[in-house]
């Protein structure tokens, strides 16, 4: 069975993208921890990251870097946290979430609730950051 993420990037779900290529896709969380949390996700279904072969593996944090760096510019943070949990989704995944003190990356926290406009005006301003 397709999980959640196979089916946003086969685009039966939508999601607030931002960035993609032919390995990887990143979105926004749609219950994040913080404004701007991002997930990084293979296009490949792989349920435990570290079942990932070394080359994708590097690829995808070598991506998430480059997702990591726009996210800096555009959220306001001191740094982006970055967490692999994986019992959430049977889909690998890498959570950015921008940081302003260590308590921001707690899993066990309330999800922040944040409108579909909202979504859409944080994931333009994290494509367009320069």
């Amino acid at each position: 069975m397709a999980s959640i993420f196979s089916k946003i990037i086969a685009g039966d779900i939508p999601c607030h993208k931002i960035a993609e290529n032919d390995q990887f896709l990143a979105f926004l969380d749609i219950m994040p921890l913080a404004r701007g949390h991002v997930l990084v996700i293979p296009k490949v279904e792989i349920d435990y990251i570290f079942d990932m072969d070394d080359q994708l593996l590097a690829s995808m944090h070598v991506f998430a870097k480059a997702v990591a760096v726009q996210l800096k510019k555009a959220i306001p943070c001191k740094r982006i946290g970055v967490a692999v949990i994986g019992l959430e989704v049977p889909h690998a995944h890498i959570h950015l979430i921008p940081l302003q003190h260590v308590s921001d990356i707690n899993f066990e926290r309330p999800k922040l609730e944040i409108s579909q406009e909202e979504l859409a005006e944080i994931a333009e301003r994290i494509r367009t950051a320069h």
